[in-house]
């Protein structure tokens, strides 16, 4: 793999190459292999721009599937009708197989790079995916914990009946209701998921405009 600015030598002459590009040789092809390098982030708004793209080629298509045969051919200048549709067809197949091929180099850089962050390392990938699979449902359990010992309490407090923490709990009574969970505690580890949540945020976005990948 080589870098080089404009041109990537061989025999006979010079192969164009844009810059910042990376040149794939191999000794049994006779042209090299054209890597564009992207930021994540780029890579991200070209999926997006690629999506656009396929959606206006679709309209198109579906304009001319078919015509009556007395009516005057249109896109003449493009070959008519049937060779304009193949063509944007295969457009839009290379459109979409670019948009996989980005995905896959980001799914790659994204395996590859690792992130700490509350003193736990994991790639980026393992980041996203416990912020999508995992979060979401510890976050759910933690207010279903504390908004039903809020309620606890209240209705408590209601009949006149006291509220104690198991730990503190030296005789038993039937005027009192036992907490079994560390209210302070559970209160700082959602202070904490939230404190991890906005640092992977900025870390993540740090890493998409940072992490180069490479793409055909």
């Amino acid at each position: 793999m080589m870098m080089h600015p404009m041109f990537h030598e061989r025999k006979g002459g010079l192969w164009n190459v844009p810059r910042g590009s990376i040149v794939r040789t191999h000794p049994h092809l006779r042209s090299p292999t054209i890597m564009a390098q992207l930021t994540i982030t780029e890579a991200l708004a070209e999926i997006k721009t690629i999506g656009k793209r396929v959606d206006a080629k679709r309209q198109f298509v579906s304009q001319y599937v078919a015509r009556q045969e007395i009516v005057r051919v249109p896109l003449a200048n493009q070959g008519g009708s049937a060779a304009a549709i193949k063509a944007e067809l295969q457009s839009i197949h290379d459109l979409e197989e670019r948009a996989i091929n980005i995905r896959l180099a980001i799914n790659a850089a994204n395996v590859a790079t690792m992130v700490t962050v509350a003193e736990v390392t994991r790639s980026i990938a393992g980041w996203i995916t416990w912020r999508r699979d995992v979060a979401p449902k510890v976050k759910a359990f933690q207010a279903g914990m504390r908004s039903g010992i809020a309620n606890i309490r209240r209705e408590s407090l209601q009949k006149g009946m006291n509220i104690v923490q198991s730990v503190n709990s030296t005789e038993q009574s039937d005027k009192n209701v036992v907490i079994n969970v560390d209210e302070l505690a559970l209160a700082k580890e959602a202070e904490e998921m939230e404190n991890v949540l906005g640092t992977l945020d900025g870390l993540l976005s740090l890493k998409n405009a940072t992490v180069l990948i490479d793409v055909a």
